[in-house]
């Protein structure tokens, strides 16, 4: 447990800095705010936050003995998680430098560092998110088992959301779409049926996932493997 519990500290420093080096950027060199990437950041968080809210209700379900409620509320929470989740993963396309103006006087230095912290802290947020889903998720499902995360079943959901969440980042790049939106069914398949009947639509997302994807898993397999191994 220590292991993990030094990989949220250092995740949450990671936020902080990033957090930091976003806000100062104005005072210290004399220009506005850039608020989109303090949203960013907000939703980046909101994934934990979703987590959280999931297992507070998830010990409620447990200490009230209801078996019905409980998996219930985890059903519900990984959905609202998973909708969440590409947002954390979706810091990195700050690299884009669409945030610097013309005129401005930030150093190149200032703001390569700054993305370069926002884009770490997204995927090092995604990673984190996935490792305590999957703890959790073994927790419910094998809680007397003395190595639970020795079953196939845990790493089957670890890979199927590291493949969701690049193609999430792909809709709220390039089709604006926010997690919200599915509350809007028909709209949304309207919209997404629109975009991939263009031509070269198609490979463009399977190239932005398939990459994406890969440079997820090989984090996961460098940072947070190490930590699971050691619980």
């Amino acid at each position: 447990m220590i292991a993990v519990a030094l990989l949220v500290i250092g995740v949450a420093l990671l936020n902080v800095y990033a957090s930091a080096l976003v806000v100062l950027r104005a005072p210290l060199f004399s220009t506005r705010l850039y608020r989109p990437m303090v949203l960013n950041i907000g939703l980046s968080l909101a994934p934990a936050v979703v987590l959280a809210v999931t297992f507070g209700a998830m010990v409620v379900s447990a200490f009230l003995g209801s078996s019905l409620l409980l998996w219930s509320t985890l059903a519900v929470g990984a959905l609202v998680w998973l909708l969440a989740l590409p947002n954390s993963a979706y810091l990195i396309t700050e690299l884009n430098f669409s945030h610097r103006q013309e005129g401005e006087r930030v150093p190149l230095w200032y703001d390569i560092v700054l993305t370069l912290s926002l884009a770490l802290s997204g995927m090092f947020n995604t990673l984190l998110n996935v490792l305590l889903v999957q703890m959790l998720y073994v927790l419910v499902a094998r809680p007397n088992k003395e190595d639970p995360l020795g079953g196939n079943d845990s790493w089957v959901i670890v890979a199927v959301v590291l493949v969701l969440v690049p193609f999430g980042m792909y809709l709220g790049r390039y089709l604006r779409f926010n997690s919200w939106d599915v509350t809007h069914p028909r709209a949304f398949a309207g919209k997404l049926v629109r975009h991939f009947r263009t031509r070269g639509t198609a490979s463009e997302a399977l190239g932005f996932c398939l990459t994406h994807t890969v440079l997820l898993t090989i984090l996961y397999v460098v940072v947070v493997i190490p930590a699971v191994v050691l619980l």
